[in-house]
């Protein structure tokens, strides 16, 4: 089995940064849409009212969204 061929570090570079941007803006873009399903000003709730609760529950949603769009992100090439 001949030994794989590598892309220059720079290809490798400029792969990675593209794939972490648009999974950044792929995780903003769901929190806006769930920001604009849920009954309540996410926000509002935080800051104003420090409702620990609802902490949670975001920190939980944007883990699993962050996982979601990593697996997808990695089985894109």
């Amino acid at each position: 089995m001949p030994p794989l061929e590598h892309a220059p570090l720079w290809r490798m570079i400029l792969d990675v940064t593209i794939f972490g941007v648009i999974g950044v803006v792929l995780l903003i873009v769901g929190y806006y849409i769930w920001e604009l399903v849920t009954p309540y000003n996410l926000r509002r709730e935080l800051q104003d009212n420090k409702n620990l609760a609802v902490a949670v529950v975001a920190a939980s949603f944007i883990v699993g969204m962050a996982v979601v769009i990593a697996a997808a992100l990695v089985h894109v090439r």
